[in-house]
């Protein structure tokens, strides 16, 4: 059915100054999936989120989300239909509170950013919507911490939950477990497979552990063009696929299955 796919491409190409960093991909993204976008470094991963979020403009193709030709329009109007990238915006303000970070998304979302010190009321009310969401990402113990004191993977999940407030219906990620020791990739990879019930997540990641782990469908990107897509089971055994990686991440997919 049409009406499942929530993102799809069209023939997206990218170039620079002749470099074609993204080569006619045809993307389609299920609603309520979780699709990840994995590939060797240089494969062009970071210029299609880049492209999909409006940072750039395609030099051709098509982009559309729920039925609807976003290829030419501005970030802000992408975010207004609901696509948001996470970890753009590492908008934690690192000396305030947990709690205050999450309001201000909040605010950001209900428009009321330059007003919000008028009515203690609506404070309070945005309140309890923020405690909402950090208990949602497990840091309701942290509200009152400031944002910089965090570990690694409490600031990722804590830009989750700035992410969540602005109430995406399709949520990119872009490495969220980048950096991370294995306490924490196994923590943030749980928190996306929970903030992800009932909406769309496409990520970019690395990390093979956490892509077997929650990934319904995985694209692999090689040299701006996709090489393979379907389930873990199915990509992981891909020729092409385990050629891609052995060039450039020495075995990331057998090594996937030690973590």
């Amino acid at each position: 059915m049409v009406d499942d796919v929530i993102l799809e491409t069209h023939q997206l190409v990218k170039e620079f100054k002749g470099f074609v960093a993204v080569n006619a991909v045809d993307l389609k993204i299920q609603r309520g999936t979780i699709h990840a976008l994995i590939g060797p470094n240089g494969a062009g991963k970071t210029t299609f989120f880049n492209l999909l979020t409006k940072f750039l403009i395609p030099t051709s193709g098509r982009i559309l989300f729920n039925q609807h030709d976003i290829t030419a329009e501005k970030p802000a109007q992408v975010a207004r239909r609901g696509i948001v990238r996470s970890f753009q915006i590492s908008a934690t303000f690192p000396h305030l509170t947990v709690l205050e970070n999450v309001r201000i998304a909040l605010q950001r979302s209900v428009g009321s950013s330059f007003d919000f010190w008028r009515s203690q009321n609506s404070l309070n009310r945005l309140n309890d919507q923020a405690m909402q969401l950090l208990q949602q990402v497990e840091l309701a113990d942290f509200s009152s911490v400031q944002a910089v004191e965090l570990s690694y993977g409490r600031k990722r999940a804590l830009e989750i939950a700035t992410t969540l407030a602005t109430e995406p219906e399709l949520m990119l990620l872009d490495e969220p477990t980048q950096g991370m020791g294995h306490e924490d990739v196994d923590k943030v990879t749980q928190l996306i497979k929970k903030v992800s019930a009932n909406r769309t997540v496409l990520m970019v990641e690395h990390n093979m552990g956490v892509v077997s782990q929650i990934a319904d469908t995985i694209s692999v990107l090689q040299r701006g063009q996709i090489i393979a897509e379907g389930p873990y089971a199915q990509v992981s055994q891909d020729p092409l696929v385990l050629e891609a990686y052995m060039g450039s991440t020495e075995a990331a997919l057998a090594g996937a299955h030690g973590h």
